[in-house]
């Protein structure tokens, strides 16, 4: 991956916004962390591990994490919904190679402010929409938010869903609605460490593990708002 110099219209932020890049990729790392520099962000640190990520990032307290979805011990999900216990100051991008439907589905389970697709190679618009995040911006309008969550939760009582358990169908709708693992854990009365374990078995049977999701499309036609 290439990384050019930042664009000249680019407007740059008055004070630096710092970044913390979770990849498992160096190159990938570097090229973002260079595009990021030349264009006046500061790099607050970088990993290539979910279990490293969450350790250093609340100790870092960087602006934005921008977390990769998927990662050899885990996913940028999982890791965006443990900071938001560990780190709830610390806003967050998933970056994702999904189809916009499924990386908006990613954005909402994760309680991320949106997602950044991999395969844009806008790198002013990538930019602007890092320095929005970082700046405290959702990059979903509520409606959009709304109508996705209402899809996610309609896919918790859906009856092709074989495969989730009553209790993975629970945690799905609660994770719809926005509910962190620790207010998961308190409605459920399950210890947190109990429904980190179980969001990881929903995520993978869901497809956020794969390549390919494994949710028929469409969930009722609220994904057309995001298409």
């Amino acid at each position: 991956m290439e990384t050019p110099a930042a664009p000249r219209d680019v407007f740059r932020p008055p004070a630096s916004a710092r970044i913390f890049i979770l990849n498992d990729h160096e190159p990938v790392r570097r090229s973002l962390r260079d595009l990021l520099e030349n264009d006046g962000f500061a790099v607050a640190g970088e990993s290539g591990s979910a279990a490293e990520a969450r350790r250093l990032i609340p100790g870092l307290s960087p602006d934005l994490a921008v977390l990769d979805d998927r990662l050899p011990d885990g996913t940028g999900i999982e890791v965006c919904r443990d900071l938001r216990a560990t780190a709830p100051a610390v806003k967050s991008l998933i970056l994702t190679s999904w189809d916009e439907q499924h990386a908006a589905r990613a954005t909402v389970l994760a309680g991320a402010s949106g997602y950044l697709l991999k395969q844009v190679r806008d790198h002013t618009e990538l930019l602007n929409r890092i320095r929005r995040a970082a700046a405290g911006d959702t990059l979903f309008t509520s409606e959009i938010r709304d109508r996705v969550a209402e899809s996610l939760y309609a896919a918790s009582s859906a009856s092709w869903l074989k495969s989730l358990t009553d209790m993975e169908r629970k945690i799905l709708a609660f994770m719809a609605r926005g509910l962190t693992n620790r207010q998961i854990g308190q409605e459920m009365r399950l210890p947190e460490d109990a429904v980190i374990v179980s969001v990881s078995s929903v995520l993978q049977k869901l497809g956020f593990r794969r390549r390919d999701p494994l949710i028929p499309f469409p969930i009722p036609r609220a994904w057309d708002v995001v298409s």
